[in-house]
């Protein structure tokens, strides 16, 4: 069984929680956040702390934190042994190599508030300063999802790099077609069948054949069309902007 001490009670940490929490091959030991409200989703399940200095020895201690905080919460527990590990995509190893035993553990998924995710398809990117840290991570890694995989620090900032435009911008661009629904007077929900199956086809086709849509047509008319429709300048800027990347990738410009 492995023991785990877990630093962090945002919407990683709390995912991260309740997986170790039910997983017979895991002990967590204990929950450590700032502020003491912020632990109530551990309360009767496992040890609470707000002080750093109240930590509890194990085997690995994961530091489910904001990027920024990386660096000084792993310099306020230096000394302590174990092996220190974060779970940010965009942050280096270095980051934490005052511990002599320290590694990488990061799932590679989008977490929501108060939305529980199960971590068995969750990609999880393991990296370690020690091959049999890396080891005890691949054990820890594979207790909870079926796909563990070791990445170095500048190979998964590149993956992060690559999710932000699969998740973060994509996600953006869906609040500005609920914009231009609900301006219209038309049920977003109707498009979620479309935004499903863009998806779904990506497990046949690659993202550069599977492109459709008036911009890699060369559908002038369309196109312009839809510019006239779109009132806010910023949402027309996006329009051009990705039509005319759309279409430098397959013909003319817009």
């Amino acid at each position: 069984m492995i023991a785990v001490v877990l630093i962090g009670t945002g919407n990683v940490a709390q995912n991260l929680f309740q997986v170790l929490a039910t997983n017979p091959d895991v002990d967590i030991r204990q929950v450590i956040g700032r502020k003491k409200a912020h632990l109530n989703f551990a309360l009767g399940t496992t040890k609470v702390a707000t002080d750093l200095k109240e930590i509890l020895p194990a085997d690995v201690y994961i530091l489910a934190i904001s990027d920024e905080a990386i660096p000084l919460v792993s310099k306020e527990i230096e000394g302590i042994k174990g092996l220190v590990v974060h779970t940010s995509g965009g942050t280096s190893l270095a980051s934490i190599n005052n511990h002599t035993r320290c590694g990488v553990f990061y799932p590679l998924q989008t977490f929501t508030k108060g939305k529980m995710i199960s971590f068995e398809a969750i990609p999880l990117c393991i990296e370690a300063k020690q091959s049999q840290d890396l080891q005890l991570l691949k054990k820890l890694g594979v207790a909870l999802s079926k796909t563990v995989v070791e990445i170095d620090s500048e190979k998964r900032k590149a993956l992060h790099l690559a999710a932000v435009f699969v998740n973060n911008f994509t996600n953006y661009l869906y609040s500005v077609a609920e914009d231009i629904c609900e301006e219209n007077e038309v049920d977003f929900n109707l498009l979620k069948p479309l935004m499903k199956e863009t998806v779904a086809k990506l497990d046949d086709l690659t993202p550069l054949k599977a492109q459709t849509g008036p911009a890699k047509r060369g559908d002038q008319k369309t196109l312009h069309t839809h510019l006239s429709l779109i009132k806010n300048k910023q949402q027309r800027d996006i329009y051009t902007l990705l039509s005319n990347t759309i279409k430098s990738t397959y013909g003319e410009k817009l």
